[in-house]
């Protein structure tokens, strides 16, 4: 494993030692720099330390982990691959992000999964496994946004205006969400046995990698959240 220590290191220099790396790379020591591994693609970088603003951005293929919190815009505009933080995130987690998977344990800022989109084969999945902020899937377009709740300490799993402007994809919530209150163009109800089956492949993913039971957390009830057909944001944002 190729190793880089990111003290002192500016994002260009320290991005520049992440290209010349092998596919394999560990990053200590890192503080704040922003952009790291923007663009990459075919490695698989661990990161201690936090990682500062757009963590991935345009990430086209490689796999981050990083072994703490993340900073605001965590794979904005991702096209492909994995960003599992082990931590908390700040706002705009997966900023028009149209690929891959973004699995959080804890929680996420404002404006997570904003303008998320979906284009043929591919369909971006955001796992949150705590609690998300306002404005949770701000114009989503595409994809799959799931909030576990876990550890919640008696907060909401979501925060104010979660779906506004939403036209497309699913929004998956555990618990039933009665004093969430939602805007008028989109449909929420209890998810039914198939739809939870589309998300326990994620559910099973994150208890894997965080430590925490499946069955105990599938066992409850979720809330899916899909836009409205009627709704005009669609003729806006979709082609037909």
């Amino acid at each position: 494993m190729f190793s880089i220590n990111a003290e002192g290191l500016g994002y260009r220099s320290l991005n520049e030692e992440l290209r010349r790396s092998g596919e394999l790379c560990a990053i200590f020591g890192c503080r704040g720099q922003r952009f790291i591994a923007a663009g990459m693609s075919q490695k698989a970088i661990i990161i201690e330390g936090v990682p500062g603003n757009a963590l991935g951005a345009y990430l086209n293929g490689a796999s981050i982990t990083v072994r703490g919190n993340a900073q605001d815009a965590v794979g904005d505009t991702m096209n492909s691959g994995q960003i599992v933080v082990h931590g908390s995130i700040g706002d705009a987690a997966g900023y028009a992000m149209r690929g891959g998977k973004i699995l959080v344990k804890g929680n996420a800022g404002y404006r997570a999964g904003i303008h998320m989109k979906a284009y043929r084969e591919k369909s971006p999945v955001m796992v949150i496994g705590g609690v998300a902020g306002s404005f949770l899937g701000e114009y989503q377009a595409g994809g799959i946004i799931l909030v576990l709740g876990l550890e919640a300490c008696g907060k909401p799993v979501v925060g104010s205006f979660p779906c506004t402007g939403m036209h497309g994809g699913k929004m998956f919530l555990r618990g039933e969400c009665q004093d969430v209150l939602f805007p008028r163009q989109v449909s929420a109800r209890l998810a039914d046995a198939e739809a939870l089956k589309e998300i326990e492949p994620y559910v099973s993913e994150y208890c894997e990698l965080f430590g925490y039971d499946t069955k105990a957390v599938m066992d409850s009830p979720f809330t899916l959240v899909t836009p409205d057909s009627k709704n005009p944001y669609r003729q806006m944002y979709v082609a037909n």
